[in-house]
């Protein structure tokens, strides 16, 4: 039980912290607006509730001496999944900070930057913080405020993290992964009792037939042969023509 619900806690960070990501990357872009600053200012927020419970959880399993050996092993590699999350998350926060403070919005300083990015991010956050709409309500000036704000959070969560490697002493190259690399992306299973909701941060893209791709890779060969041969032939004829003519 207590390894379960270990997985759904961590699960739920990870998906906000991914939700974050995603945010973040719009941040000085045509969709950065007071809106988006709202949303990463909550999901954020979210993310550090989230931590903060799988550290309590994690931490007195830890250090629990009654636990058997293959319990203290996966809840090992938990708390290395989990420092790996906080350091995204601690990252990403940096960067929001610092794009933040080169494009204030109420008092713009540069132009946005066309990224190719269009659109609300509004469903991410809603996402995030496992409601259907997100109502704002924010003052005009989140944009500066809100930047104090994070600089002390950002300070927060590096010291959390300090304390998890006193508290914890877990050696990461010690730990042994459970699953090939990348496995949760080819998964379709998803946990659905997530404090967060399922959400679909990639897709995995549908594979084509063996034989078709062996098809499309001999035609695609004799194509470059022919063509080849096609250029091949028109230098001889004009290297023909040219000493003809000389």
């Amino acid at each position: 039980m207590g390894k379960e619900e270990c997985k759904t806690m961590l699960d739920a960070l990870n998906k906000v912290t991914a939700c974050y990501r995603h945010l973040v990357i719009a941040l000085g872009s045509t969709s950065d607006s007071q809106n988006l600053r709202e949303e990463l200012k909550r999901t954020r927020k979210k993310a550090q509730e989230l931590a903060v419970a799988n550290r309590t959880k994690l931490t007195s399993l830890l250090k629990d001496k009654s636990i058997s050996k293959e319990d203290r092993s996966e809840y090992e590699r938990l708390w290395v999944l989990f420092s790996s999350s906080m350091e995204l998350l601690e990252v990403d926060m940096k960067r929001s900070l610092e794009i933040g403070q080169a494009f204030p919005l109420k008092v713009p300083t540069r132009h946005l930057i066309q990224t190719g990015m269009t659109g609300s991010t509004s469903s991410v956050a809603a996402r995030a913080l496992s409601v259907q709409n997100v109502k704002y309500e924010a003052d005009s000036n989140i944009d500066t405020a809100d930047l104090r704000d994070l600089q002390a959070e950002i300070s927060q969560v590096s010291h959390m993290m300090e304390e998890m490697e006193m508290k914890v002493q877990v050696a990461p190259w010690a730990v042994e992964a459970k699953q090939e690399a990348g496995a949760e992306l080819k998964s379709n299973v998803s946990v659905g009792n997530s404090s967060v909701g399922v959400i679909s941060i990639c897709e995995e893209e549908p594979k084509e037939e063996a034989g078709g791709g062996r098809r499309e890779g001999g035609f695609g060969s004799i194509c470059a042969v022919v063509v080849f041969f096609v250029i091949v032939t028109v230098a001889l004829v004009l290297g023909y023509l040219v000493i003809n003519m000389s």
